[in-house]
């Protein structure tokens, strides 16, 4: 499948339902996979969650509206599934930095926001080598960084770098997210097997997992082999996720990356 040909249906889908309600398990089932996986798909992908996009093409629109068309601020907000002028307003000045009501006046302010569009040349011919395990629950111990999107990359090796002085080197590294399309990093994690004093203990349920062995430690080969997993193998592949963390096991000098999915 070239997952690129079904998320520009699925962009044209949107795009003829904004003044609609859009499950997200309809968006899902037109690339065959559950609605978790769909999100983190997308959102890896086009570097941005499904629910902000929705929301930001539905902005734009309204802002053309109010300015070229003579409609009031509530019906233009009940039009793209606002449950009120005042939600429909806040959301509104947070994306164009203008209220409804100035916008005939500073109409250069107006943000558009164009639909997506993919070349669908580009389909990929990436072989991604795995195989599938099923862990018994597994009892890590660790400390986490809080870091964001902007920091991880220079907090996660600093963090690993401190916390290696005391505990040795990671067996583990684990990222959280604040939100399940995982756009946006909360922590970062550094791992161990055994315990220690001063470490936080980190449950990991039993459960399946996907396992990638990439031939190196470095975070840009890490970082690299995730994308490719995420653009051509699951998209072929069918497999779901479970809305459980993704580890990184570090060992001889290799990286086994492991995302956990559904039986």
């Amino acid at each position: 499948m070239n997952i690129y040909v079904e998320l520009n249906k699925i962009i044209e889908y949107i795009e003829n339902n904004l003044e609609e309600k859009i499950d997200y398990k309809d968006l899902a089932k037109m690339i065959g996979v559950n609605e978790y996986t769909f999100q983190r798909i997308f959102s890896l992908i086009c570097n941005i969650s499904i629910s902000e996009y929705i929301r930001n093409r539905r902005l734009s629109n309204a802002g053309q509206e109010l300015y070229l068309k003579d409609e009031k601020v509530v019906d233009i907000a009940v039009k793209y599934q606002y449950g009120n002028s005042t939600a429909f307003s806040r959301a509104f000045e947070k994306f164009h930095g203008i209220k409804p009501s100035e916008v005939r006046e500073h109409p250069d302010k107006l943000k558009m926001y164009t639909k997506l569009h993919f070349n669908e040349i580009n389909e990929s011919s990436k072989n991604v080598e795995y195989k599938i395990v099923e862990q018994e629950q597994m009892i890590l111990y660790g400390k986490c960084k809080i870091t964001n999107n902007e920091n991880i990359g220079k907090d996660a090796p600093d963090f690993i770098n401190q916390i290696k002085t005391q505990y040795g080197k990671q067996q583990y590294g684990l990222v959280e997210y604040t939100d399940k399309e995982r756009m946006y990093v909360k922590s970062y994690w550094v791992l161990y097997n055994k315990n220690n004093k001063g470490l936080e203990k980190r449950i990991i349920p039993k459960s399946k997992w996907i396992v990638i062995r990439i031939n190196s430690q470095d975070a840009k080969d890490i970082q690299n082999a995730s994308k490719v997993f995420y653009e051509d193998f699951i998209p072929s592949c069918k497999y779901n996720f479970r809305d459980l963390p993704e580890l990184e096991y570090y060992h001889d000098n290799i990286t086994d990356f492991l995302i956990p999915i559904e039986d």
